[in-house]
């Protein structure tokens, strides 16, 4: 799996934050991401969830960095279309450890620059199988390594472990190797997708309000 990408070094509150940014090229098609009131909807091609996958992994392995994918200008395929006109987020992946305050972001972004450019190459398999994943263990009351969700400055803030990231990547990566061949393999059925909760228990709404879903959609191509 590779990505390009571009990586940003910013102080905040006396420390540096490095922020590795997705940098696809003027020509990629980006995935969309919306607040639509009652969960958080994204939309993606097969490169952008193939970006999407890429760096989600980079979220398990990376504890020191903000992964952060500029989504907020790209379009969605049901803009205009509702009463409510949905917001428009950006997305950041953050491993837990590195206890970034959201309320820091919109400073951070607006002092990026054009950053370093480089790019990320890490194993076919760096997320697991789904069948690795012991989920039963994961509904456990102990069982703590489950992601959250934050919105700050029009973006998605996806916090968790290592452990957290893998583990939900699992989906991920499923929604990713099937997605292409869905519709010919099940004409019949709707739309392809695969959702993500914050834990530890489905809730409508996390305690900041922010929509208790994350629902990827496949978009073909």
């Amino acid at each position: 799996m590779e990505q390009r990408v571009r990586v940003h070094r910013v102080g905040v509150g006396g420390r540096e934050v490095r922020v590795v940014r997705s940098d696809p090229g003027p020509d990629a098609t980006g995935p969309a991401l919306r607040d639509d009131g009652h969960w958080l909807s994204m939309y993606a091609d097969r490169d952008g969830a193939d970006r999407l996958a890429v760096l989600w992994a980079l979220a398990a392995r990376s504890a020191r960095s903000l992964v952060y994918l500029p989504l907020r200008g790209n379009p969605a395929p049901h803009d205009g279309a509702g009463e409510v006109e949905p917001v428009a987020l950006d997305l950041v992946l953050v491993h837990h450890s590195l206890q970034f305050p959201t309320s820091a972001w919109k400073g951070v972004r607006a002092r990026l620059g054009a950053g370093v450019p480089g790019t990320i190459s890490l194993p076919d398999d760096d997320l697991p199988d789904e069948g690795s994943v012991d989920h039963e263990r994961r509904r456990h009351r102990t069982y703590r390594d489950h992601l959250a969700f934050d919105i700050a400055a029009h973006t998605l803030f996806v916090v968790g472990s290592s452990l957290a990231f893998r583990e939900e990547g699992a989906a991920l990566r499923r929604f990713v190797e099937r997605a292409p061949s869905h519709a010919r393999r099940h004409p019949e059925s709707g739309h392809f997708c695969v959702e993500f909760a914050p834990g530890p228990w489905g809730r409508e709404r996390t305690r900041r309000h922010v929509p208790g879903s994350l629902h990827v959609e496949y978009l073909g191509g």
